[in-house]
């Protein structure tokens, strides 16, 4: 745990957002370490950092690859991200003096995998994966009105010449990635090792709603048309979408609101709120994130304010890579450790990346399922049991033809 206490930030919380000074010094960090086990690493033009050891027996074409993300949402937990890369960690330091490996193995931190700042999530996985190129950076705005591009410039990083950070499909043999399941499945069903067929899709909505501001005391009810009022039945009703779904794995949440003028003697003329919809099923969440926007229409027009909905992103779901997951399966049996087959409802790099290569999640539980806050907890066991599973589906893959 020793590189795990350095690379998490102290609390309570951590606050460790995308392309900001803090996600950089935590990259730095990642490369130094590497540097410890004698790997060489570097940064390319998206922010990842990305460390190789050679193979040392007879070489086979294609790299095997794992790690995570170092950044996290604003007042975040400590695990997110930072426990594959920790893994990742340990599974270089075990491979440097361990079984003869036939294949590159690659180390990497991406960059910017938490949408909390500017809406899209991996934005690191999606430039190497040639989903996001130089021309949507200049789009992807903060709540500052700062753009990712003007946010990685800041921080030294080069977002014209992010096409220079793609992956080669051609390049690689296969990716597994360690997170914790931020969710409860692996704890009440008291098992060490969950394994992801699935990854939900996501689609992100910025709702704004605008009234008239005035005095709260000399506008009658009838005459009013209060923006907040409209933005609270419309937060309702999202939540009423999702519980009537017919599928449980149907999520839509508001996850931040922004009221202006935000006096105490003022009726609300203006809401800015955000909607997260979460699938696995690419065309229940399109029509749950249509459905949302129908409802916000439906509810301004009747209350008399305007209304613009406008997307900020969408993924759809992916069905991991079959192949991986068996690998992990068998090696957690070789270890003597059951593992569960379950679905993830987070977005992970990992979703990215199946785009190029055969890719898969390990997941270690979350106590009580807490993520994305300062509650969020694995324990030291429970990482290193699936960091040893990690590593064997590695050696397992490598072996592959």
């Amino acid at each position: 745990m020793r590189r795990f206490a350095a690379l998490s930030e102290p609390g309570p919380g951590v606050s460790r957002l995308a392309y900001t000074r803090l996600e950089r010094q935590a990259h730095d960090l990642f490369a130094s370490l590497l540097a410890d086990l004698g790997i060489a690493s570097y940064t390319d033009a998206a922010g990842n950092t990305i460390g190789e050891l050679a193979p040392d027996a007879e070489p086979r074409p294609g790299a095997i690859g794992t790690g995570s993300h170092l950044d996290s949402v604003p007042h975040g937990g400590a695990y997110d991200g930072t426990v594959g890369v920790v893994a990742a960690l340990a599974v270089a330091a075990a491979a440097s003096a361990g079984r003869p490996r036939h294949r590159p193995w690659r180390f990497v931190a991406f960059a910017a995998e938490e949408g909390a700042r500017f809406g899209q999530a991996c934005n690191g996985s999606r430039i190497v994966a040639g989903l996001t190129g130089a021309a949507d950076l200049r789009q992807l705005t903060d709540r500052t009105g700062t753009t990712m591009a003007a946010a990685m410039t800041e921080c030294g990083l080069a977002p014209e010449r992010v096409e220079t950070a793609r992956w080669d499909p051609r390049d690689w043999r296969a990716f597994v990635e360690l997170h914790i399941e931020q969710g409860t499945v692996l704890e009440h069903r008291r098992v060490p090792v969950g394994v992801v067929d699935t990854v939900s899709g996501s689609t992100r909505l910025r709702v704004c709603l605008t009234g008239v501001a005035s005095h709260t005391g000399g506008t009658p009810m009838e005459n009013r048309r209060d923006a907040l009022a409209a933005a609270a039945e419309c937060v309702l009703d999202c939540e009423r979408l999702a519980v009537a779904a017919a599928d449980v794995n149907t999520r839509i949440t508001v996850g931040a609101l922004t009221v202006e003028p935000g006096a105490i003697t003022i009726i609300p003329g203006r809401v800015v709120f955000t909607v997260d919809v979460r699938e696995t099923d690419y065309g229940r969440q399109r029509a749950a994130a249509h459905a949302v926007g129908q409802r916000c229409r439906t509810v301004a027009a009747r209350r008399g304010v305007d209304v613009e909905v406008e997307e900020l992103a969408d993924t759809p779901p992916v069905v991991l890579s079959r192949e991986v997951a068996a690998a992990a399966r068998a090696a957690a049996t070789a270890l003597g450790l059951p593992a569960e087959v379950l679905a993830s409802g987070a977005s992970h790099d990992t979703q990215q990346i199946s785009r190029l290569m055969p890719a898969g999640i390990v997941f270690v539980p979350s106590r009580g399922g807490l993520s994305h806050s300062p509650g969020e907890f694995s324990t030291a066991d429970q990482i290193a049991a699936g960091a040893a599973v990690l590593l064997e589906t590695m050696y397992r893959l490598d072996a592959t033809a």
